[in-house]
């Protein structure tokens, strides 16, 4: 049985929808305001315990807070069983779920597990084994974990398939099926698609019994009008490419995005330095100072601001021409949001990623999120450059002269005085010292810095864990835990706490794995704020096989276990505090 709902526009709130007050504490701590269509048709539906939903949104509609928030509100006992499951089709996706479900979460249930291929299994094994109630995870290794009893799902509650059309374009048809007949057939199932293909509607005839199909008011799609390049750049060159992009682009108007607080006071500082009209907008900057800079950005009297997501959000200012991440996005959907900044109301507008050459293999993923052509673009050389300023101003000034000769003849006293000037040689010469004099320091190469040629790093690599872990110089007598040593990490680099993942804490130093780009990021932080305890790479972990608890090393040695490897670290503690 099929019934069809279609949400029109309706005033509600977050209470009216059955949440009670300590999942409203959550949603009042994430600034939520009101619901989102989707939100007032998912949420009632999963709480009421009544048919299963099938709904039709987009990413960025609100769809992990529809499903996110009835989960923290009804799975808050430990049963000793996994009672949801999540299907995400990718990685970046799973931890970003996972995170947001982590921010609804105020008590200590229910407790979240993130599954996925491309890394370790080891650390996942020890956390499905610790138990959890909600297991997010792509199909791939969910399967892995069902073949291997380390998941049961007969027993679940609830069963999430988000972006399920995503996954059918993935070919991840025949897992989901598997996945689908060994899970518990009275469970509640939710599944997200923004389109309704067939393979969707047969899944749900086959696996779902009555279902209701449920979607917003349908608004006309427009194109994109932003065109989307990526440039390969290395950490530090990337504000050079910035300072190119700017001066190659005519009246720059835009938004730079950088991963940390940090990255964006330094940005904004160097513009500054090199006398761009730039500020820095992130959450360490009092309310009233921000509000003054947004200002001075709405009005154009700066014309680039540095900001940080958690900063941005809600900025809504027409006419940005330019989106810059300067640090992509650890998940598609943030990109999504972050090039919606330009490109509106009828306006062309350009959006450039910096990739670094460690990074390239993630342009894919962010192209299933650009809503258009992801193109490589090229940073202009500083001939280039100049040459597009010089032809700028050719341009201009030709056209004011050709206005003003139309119109009007020089003042008496301009023309004496050029008079007087062409004494000292030809007028052709002139002019030019009187060019140089005024335009010499705006068009000169040494403005500029140079760009070292980017070599692709993607060959020298034979793994492709995107993982490092880091020796952190804080223990348990400074009074570090994991959990503090996690909170620690992702209010430092901007990311969901789960990414922090395999934490050891000993007496003196802690060890802790987590995504290359951001690894990276907390390397490079160190070295720049006070107060931070001195990271560097885990020598004993440099390749990510070390993670893994079985199969072999290298040739003819066997892969020390977890238990070896913990004794190693505590006597490697002296070694470690002289480097």
């Amino acid at each position: 049985m099929l019934i069809y709902y279609i949400y029109k526009i309706m005033l509600i709130s977050f209470k009216e929808l059955g949440l009670d007050d300590i999942v409203l504490q959550a949603v009042e701590a994430k600034g939520f305001e009101e619901p989102t269509p989707i939100q007032v048709l998912a949420i009632p539906r999963l709480l009421s315990g009544e048919a299963n939903v099938i709904a039709k949104a987009r990413t960025g509609t609100g769809k992990t807070a529809a499903f996110g928030l009835p989960l923290v509100q009804e799975l808050r006992s430990n049963t000793g069983k996994v009672r949801a499951l999540i299907l995400v089709p990718t990685r970046e996706l799973a931890v970003q779920v996972a995170g947001e479900l982590e921010s609804f979460r105020i008590e200590e249930y229910p407790r979240i597990a993130t599954v996925y291929g491309g890394a370790a299994i080891g650390p996942q094994l020890r956390s499905l084994k610790t138990g959890v109630e909600i297991v997010v995870g792509t199909p791939g290794r969910i399967m892995d974990h069902l073949e291997r009893g380390s998941l049961k799902i007969e027993d679940i509650e609830y069963f999430i398939l988000d972006e399920a059309d995503e996954m059918l374009n993935m070919g991840f048809i025949e897992d989901i099926e598997n996945i689908f007949s060994k899970a518990n057939p009275e469970a509640r199932v939710l599944m997200f698609s923004a389109t309704m293909p067939k393979q969707i509607l047969s899944i749900a005839s086959d696996f779902m019994g009555d279902y209701e199909i449920v979607e917003e008011e349908p608004q006309e799609e427009r194109a994109s009008l932003t065109e989307q390049f990526f440039w390969v750049v290395r950490e530090g060159d990337k504000t050079e490419a910035l300072v190119r992009l700017i001066d190659t682009s005519p009246n720059f108007y835009g938004l730079v995005f950088c991963q940390t607080k940090i990255d964006a006071d330094d940005v904004a500082k160097e513009l500054d330095e090199r006398h761009y009209e730039a500020a820095a907008l992130h959450g360490d900057i009092p309310q009233s100072q921000r509000e003054k800079i947004l200002e001075r950005f709405r009005s154009k009297k700066t014309r680039i601001l540095v900001a940080t997501d958690v900063a941005a959000r809600g900025i809504d200012i027409e006419g940005i021409s330019h989106v810059v991440n300067y640090a992509i996005p650890y998940d598609g959907p943030t990109y999504t949001h972050r090039i919606g900044r330009t490109g509106r109301a009828g306006a062309a507008g350009v959006a450039v990623s910096f990739v670094r050459p460690n990074e390239v293999k993630r342009i894919e993923y962010l192209r299933k999120h650009a809503r258009g052509e992801l193109k490589e673009g090229k940073i202009p050389s500083i001939e280039q450059v100049i040459e597009i300023k010089r032809t700028r101003i050719l341009k201009e000034t030709a056209a004011q002269i050709e206005k003003r000769i139309s119109e009007e003849k020089p003042e008496q006293g301009f023309a004496a005085f050029a008079n007087k000037l062409v004494e000292y040689g030809d007028a052709q010469t002139v002019l030019s010292f009187i060019l140089q004099m005024q335009y010499g320091s705006f068009l000169s190469p040494a403005h500029y810095k140079t760009i070292k040629p980017v070599r692709s790093e993607g060959r020298a690599r034979k793994s492709d864990d995107d993982s490092l872990r880091l020796y952190i110089g804080v223990g348990r007598k400074d009074g570090i835990t994991k959990r503090k040593l996690a909170e620690m990490l992702s209010r430092l680099l901007s990311i969901p706490e789960r990414l922090v993942d395999d934490i050891e804490v000993m007496d003196k130093f802690s060890l802790a794995t987590m995504p290359k780009n951001a690894a990276n990021d907390a390397l490079r932080l160190c070295k720049k704020k006070r107060g931070l305890p001195h990271m560097h790479i885990d020598v004993k972990s440099e390749t990510p096989a070390n993670y893994s608890s079985i199969g072999k090393g290298k040739r003819g040695q066997k892969r020390k276990t977890g238990t070896q490897r913990k004794r190693e670290n505590r006597s490697a503690a002296s070694k470690y505090k002289r480097k």
